[in-house]
């Protein structure tokens, strides 16, 4: 009997798990509480854990993974939107910031964000990086200094332009192109991608090149354990050290205890839970924080969305998700003038068209109806170059939680509106028949002199315009200034020995595009300093 990914000529990784001598434990089976050592533990298998655990296996360290989220692989990925989101993402794609105005959604799972991601796969903009090295003081992190990090990462992982442009990314284009601003084709991490779609609900076809199928599968083949289903409480500080960490099982729902304790001592930590659960970590241990930097300056590139109707098909729930992109307006007005926004195409499965379009009754069923003729763009607002946009805060909710705590203000609105108008323009310069806002008081509006007045009518205040974000960032700022900073341009924490921080929370701003190649570039690099000193058996500094 064949399995259907067979039939397809895809083959599950995980399937000969043990025949491979793959050492995987699903915390949720325990029946004692394991005491696990190891060179280094890290904790999360995202983009920054599943690439450091990649580089340390190589250097023959022996590496153990913690996962609080569940190991489901191609074979468990059936395309249904409900299972997807509620398996595969924090709080069960519900995370929202503390005043429940900006929905984030974020991976929980093995692979983490990178299994759940639209692919888009950018390097740092010499921008950003240029401004983190004046203001912040980071060091090492040229352009230059990454280009062979990056170059590495986009070889292991297949990271190419992506030609084949669906109908809903085919209108920022045409838009783009009618209007005679910039546009390009969006880098993905892809090998024998078919065009399904459903790439954040998990890739049935083991195309995306993820965490999941590319580097946590090579550090299982070298010796690394991996432990999922297990939520790290707190690091274990003995002195100005940092031992290893205590984690909590959970129930295989991945909510409940189970009341098993995992322990795993190591002589380094490693911390990759992506900004939120980083910081929250480090909050719940009470850590040295002499300058009070842990969880501030967090970044979310907030996202805005308007939408257009258009007579052909769009059907915008088939086809790559984000093959195009706009850069036009992301640094018009300098790396610190007004905030920037950056366009791109954003899939409409329908249960997220649900949640973005809103309303009810009469007038949600004819927008659903008229679906399959919808198109959606996003601006991704850069947040964090400027004195107004500080980011948020993340602080310890009911239970230990952590829990953001994002304000919006007057700069972030005027770059709302500013994005708006912009993306609503350039649909009906693409050919829709009729554009509007995703925002509690967005109306349909059919011609560009009616669009800034249907703008600048709109209540700019928190959960009224229609917020999310995919990609949160900062909370643990590197650099080398010591009040600005958590860890060094190394990553490594800066008031207790043998820690790291190898995630987005690292960033000290936003960053202006899809972060998951920083994380990998930086992480691969900061991770190859780390097994070079590990491995001469040196003693790692805080």
């Amino acid at each position: 009997m064949f399995s259907e990914l067979e039939i397809r000529g895809v083959k599950d990784p995980y399937a000969d798990a043990n025949a491979r001598g793959w050492d995987i434990t699903n915390a949720s089976t325990l029946t004692q509480d394991p005491y696990l050592e190891a060179d280094v533990v890290i904790v999360g298998t995202g983009s920054g854990g599943g690439t450091t655990a990649n580089v340390l296996s190589e250097a023959g360290l022996k590496v153990v993974m913690l996962e609080e989220g569940i190991l489901k692989t191609s074979d468990q990925f059936n395309m249904v939107e409900r299972e997807g989101l509620t398996d595969l993402y924090q709080e069960g794609a519900m995370r929202h910031t503390k005043d429940g105005s900006i929905l984030v959604a974020q991976g929980r799972n093995v692979g983490g964000g990178t299994t759940v991601n639209w692919c888009s796969t950018f390097r740092t903009p010499p921008q950003t990086l240029a401004y983190w090295a004046s203001e912040f003081g980071v060091q090492g992190l040229a352009e230059t200094e990454l280009a062979p990090h990056f170059e590495a990462m986009e070889s292991q992982l297949n990271v190419m332009k992506w030609m084949a442009t669906n109908p809903n990314n085919e209108v920022l284009k045409r838009g783009a192109q009618n209007l005679g601003i910039h546009w390009d084709h969006i880098p993905r991490n892809v090998f024998g991608c078919i065009n399904i779609g459903y790439c954040g609900v998990g890739c049935p076809m083991d195309a995306k090149k993820s965490m999941l199928v590319s580097t946590i599968p090579e550090a299982l083949s070298k010796g690394s354990s991996l432990v999922y289903r297990v939520r790290v409480e707190g690091l274990d500080v003995v002195g100005d050290k940092v031992a290893g960490v205590t984690g909590r099982a959970l129930a295989a729902d991945g909510r409940a205890l189970t009341g098993r304790t995992i322990k795993v001592r190591a002589r380094h930590t490693v911390l990759s839970g992506g900004a939120i659960n980083t910081p929250g970590i480090l909050l719940r241990s009470g850590v040295p924080d002499p300058h009070d930097r842990i969880g501030k300056r967090t970044f979310l590139h907030p996202v805005v969305v308007s939408l257009g109707q258009f007579k052909e098909r769009i059907d915008p729930y088939y086809g790559a998700p984000q093959s195009i992109y706009s850069d036009a307006y992301t640094w018009r007005d300098g790396v610190n003038g007004r905030m920037g926004f950056k366009l791109e195409a954003l899939p409409l499965l329908p249960g997220t068209f649900a949640s973005l379009v809103g309303g009810h009754g009469q007038q949600l069923f004819e927008d659903m109806q008229n679906l399959s003729h919808t198109n959606a763009l996003m601006s991704l607002l850069r947040d964090g170059f400027h004195e107004d946009s500080p980011g948020g805060s993340v602080e310890l909710g009911e239970g230990g939680a952590p829990v953001l705590d994002y304000p919006m203000n007057d700069y972030f609105f005027d770059g709302a509106k500013r994005a708006y108008v912009s993306m609503m323009g350039l649909q009906l310069a693409a050919g829709a028949q009729r554009v509007r806002p995703v925002h509690n008081n967005g109306q349909w509006v059919s011609s560009a002199n009616a669009i800034k007045g249907l703008v600048e009518a709109l209540d700019m205040a928190p959960n009224k315009l229609g917020v999310s974000s995919a990609h949160p960032m900062g909370g643990c700022a590197m650099g080398e200034e010591d009040r600005l900073a958590v860890t060094d341009s190394r990553g490594r924490f800066r008031h207790l020995e043998q820690l790291s921080i190898h995630d987005g929370s690292l960033f000290p701003t936003g960053l202006g595009t899809n972060p998951q190649m920083s994380i990998f570039g930086i992480s691969a690099k900061l991770s190859h300093e780390l097994a070079a000193e590990l491995t001469q058996g040196s003693q790692i500094g805080g």
